[in-house]
């Protein structure tokens, strides 16, 4: 009696018998404990301990759940699902797994300490040092990139003195409504966009406004603005470091700032300024782009740098600041949003592009890992 006992407690652990062949029992533990070994390579985080496992179900051999990533932009996706394929297949009697693989984008700012902004998972800033190095033309197809992964978007232009980013999207004869005191965003290609260049009596004329009223407007914007449920919202200051910058940082809480600049030695210096402002304020600085970072030759296929090679690069080393990648010099890319019709809109699997994908990428990887380290802090507060 005791041995039956023993064999009916241990054998389902192993195999069972059938028709003469012997099956292999896979067991949930097991399956979460070779899933454990898949490292996400942005987080340095196991994929079962975030939490990326979801609806697992066993049925013989069988194995069905599915895996949720942290951002449906994540540049790692298909290798992560590739080494979870690897990691299943040592299991013995598992061959084809049946994986679901979805994304949900994580909370890169407290949205319990924001009760003006609560369905806006991550606001991303972008900003510059200086006039002229592409940030709007950056920030729109920034925007572009992130919807066409499947993320949800808005993109506020903050530049109250010289809106551009209905321009760029083709967005002259918008209009913006309001309903039940709120401000209903216009849409274009996916976005949800707010700007002041959508008023009439400001389409020709200079908006000759003091601090304050520019800061109120910006309020006003970001929190009197119906923008739904937002995976990412994408505001793209003026450039330096005045009034709107500084009212961003201290109004709500931001994921943190994206810093455009060129490849040129003295946009590199004053791009500093852009995110040392920042850094007083204690917002996090999600990482650089270098815009106009080489021109293509078509005929010669060879890379040229007209303003100097790796700027960024070296600003990005000396100060520690993630280099999200480069977007080439190109005449498309400017034919493009001065005709209201993106790269990404009218060209999405072309060189120019697919640069913007990378950035959006990267960036949208970098937002995963400050709302990792946000989640692990306010963790350890409510401890202690």
């Amino acid at each position: 009696m005791n041995l039956w006992i023993t064999c009916m407690l241990f054998l389902p652990m192993f195999k069972y018998r059938t028709k003469e062949f012997f099956y292999y029992m896979v067991s949930v533990d097991e399956v979460l404990q070779t899933l454990s070994t898949v490292i996400d390579p942005d987080l340095k985080k196991d994929i079962v301990s975030m939490g990326m496992i979801k609806d697992l179900e066993i049925n013989g051999n069988d194995l069905k759940f599915t895996l949720e990533l942290t951002t449906p932009a994540c540049p790692f996706n298909e290798q992560i699902e590739q080494d979870v394929r690897q990691a299943l297949s040592k299991i013995p009697g598992v061959s084809k797994p049946d994986i679901k693989v979805t994304a949900k984008v994580m909370e890169g700012r407290a949205l319990s300490m924001d009760e003006m902004l609560p369905t806006v998972k991550n606001i991303i800033g972008v900003a510059s040092g200086k006039g002229g190095v592409g940030k709007t033309t950056v920030s729109v197809n920034l925007a572009l990139a992130l919807a066409n992964t499947g993320a949800r978007v808005g993109i506020l232009d903050a530049d109250i003195y010289g809106p551009s980013v209905p321009l760029m999207l083709g967005m002259g004869k918008a209009a913006l409504e309001v309903e039940n005191n709120k401000l209903q965003p216009a849409e274009s290609h996916g976005l949800k966009v707010v700007s002041f260049g959508f008023f009439a009596d400001q389409e020709h004329q200079a908006a000759i406004y003091r601090g304050p009223i520019i800061s109120g407007i910006l309020k006003q914007f970001l929190v009197d603005t119906n923008w739904s449920d937002l995976d990412y919202l994408i505001v793209d200051l003026p450039p330096g470091t005045g009034d709107i910058p500084l009212t961003l940082a201290q109004t709500i809480p931001i994921t943190g700032i994206v810093v455009v600049t060129t490849p040129q030695e003295i946009a590199s210096n004053v791009a500093v300024k852009a995110f040392g402002m920042f850094q007083k304020l204690n917002v996090p600085i999600i990482g650089v782009i270098e815009n106009m970072s080489y021109f293509k030759c078509n005929n010669c296929n060879t890379d040229h740098y007209i303003f100097g090679k790796d700027g960024a690069k070296r600003m990005g080393e000396k100060h520690d600041l993630p280099f999200l990648g480069g977007i080439p010099l190109n005449p498309g890319i400017m034919e493009s949003s001065d005709s209201g019709r993106p790269v990404l809109v009218t060209d999405p699997n072309s060189p120019n592009a697919q640069a913007f994908m990378t950035v959006a990428k990267n960036v949208a990887a970098r937002c995963s890992v400050i709302a990792s380290q946000l989640s692990e802090e306010m963790t350890a507060e409510a401890t202690t």
